[in-house]
């Protein structure tokens, strides 16, 4: 019996499902990357393109969760620095990551995908509270997952949160989107010499304080075999072939 178009269809979406690498992804963005040309705050053509981006990784199959910063609004460690208490500073850093949050979700929404903000801080009016099951269960129904407010306590960094709730939803890599495109031997706005890493070693990585994440997510990477791809999310059309497994920028996992 000769295969029908459905089945033919089907066939084909099976072959494609089957040569990518990823089936569950944790996107870290930074918080700077919202603000576009400006100095801060978040810029609307800006997080609308983002916003599409997202959308089509997630009907390309891929269960997509997000973690993003609030470096475009309030950095808890800058405020720390002009004499504010630690705590304070790194609460009021979670509040901007969910203000992010809230404007990516809008952006979505509009643009006709379902997503959920999910917030290690319990602000019930407008964010669901996490557990971990109920953000599993979503990624399952094909909901593009953000997950705001960090871990919800101080003195640890959004790239900390994405890390753990990476472990916690088992994803299969960590990509974080910036305004580089990879990681560099130095800062190749300072130094035009440097050159960029296509792959390194979490000890590589961390030895050489590349910057890559803090220590305390690269260890947490590390330690769980989760691989990082570090890419630039400002180029259109980076995002999906990161996630689609293509060599762009750089990939951090032991060798």
């Amino acid at each position: 019996m000769s295969p029908t178009s459905n089945d033919v269809i089907g066939n084909e979406q099976l072959n494609k499902s089957e040569q990518r690498p990823y089936k569950r992804v944790l996107l870290k963005l930074s918080g700077e990357v919202l603000v576009g040309d400006g100095a801060f705050g978040i810029d609307t053509d800006t997080i609308n393109r983002l916003a599409a981006e997202l959308i089509e990784v997630q009907q390309s199959g891929i269960e997509l969760a997000i973690v993003i910063g609030g470096g475009n609004i309030f950095r808890g460690m800058s405020g720390t620095a002009s004499g504010m208490d630690r705590a304070s500073a790194d609460y009021m850093g979670m509040l901007a990551t969910m203000m992010n949050s809230i404007a990516l979700q809008d952006a979505i929404e509009r643009q006709g995908a379902t997503v959920r903000v999910i917030s290690a801080l319990h602000i019930k009016e407008i964010a669901e509270p996490y557990i971990r099951r109920r953000a599993v269960r979503h990624l399952e129904k094909g909901r593009i997952l953000v997950f705001a407010a960090g871990t919800g306590n101080p003195y640890f960094t959004t790239d900390t949160a994405a890390s753990l709730r990476a472990m916690e939803i088992q994803a299969d890599a960590v990509l974080k989107g910036t305004k580089v495109d990879g990681v560099y031997t130095a800062d190749p706005k300072i130094d035009p010499s440097a050159q960029r890493y296509d792959t390194l070693t979490f000890t590589e990585a961390l030895s050489k304080r590349l910057g890559v994440m803090d220590a305390t997510a690269m260890s947490l990477c590390r330690d769980n075999h989760m691989p990082i791809v570090v890419f630039d999310v400002t180029t259109p059309g980076q995002m999906l072939k990161a996630i689609s497994g293509e060599v762009v920028g750089t990939l951090v996992q032991e060798s």
